[in-house]
């Protein structure tokens, strides 16, 4: 085999620049991780159930921020039906934060699974 014709491995250094832009490209998209990660944190999502008598606000660090119950369902003889409206409020908000948090960092990605 001649020397001459070798192209692979080190001797080819004319993909270095791309390289570069490629490393370039990856430290922006890390940094534009970071920043929608963070307003996914600082998001708040509103969660009810039974016709708004249970309201809960959620935060994407997935924290109740508020909780809102209204005397009317507060039923000593029925503490299973609290639990369940306070459930399905909860339940509602997380599968908002969910779909609002992956809308978020689909734009940053462009669709491609993350390993976080």
């Amino acid at each position: 085999m001649a020397k001459g014709n070798f192209r692979g491995g080190m001797g080819n250094f004319g993909g270095m620049g791309n390289m570069s832009g490629l490393m370039a490209q990856a430290q922006k998209m890390q940094k534009q991780l970071e920043v929608t990660q963070q307003e996914i944190k600082e998001l708040r999502i509103e969660g009810s159930a039974g016709g708004g008598q249970v309201r809960l606000i959620l935060g994407g660090d997935h924290k109740i921020y508020n909780l809102e119950i209204a005397k009317d369902v507060i039923d000593p003889e029925d503490p299973e039906m609290l639990t369940d409206l306070i459930t399905a409020a909860f339940n509602q908000a997380s599968e908002e934060l969910e779909t609002k948090s992956t809308e978020m960092m689909n734009k940053v990605t462009g669709g491609v699974k993350m390993p976080f």
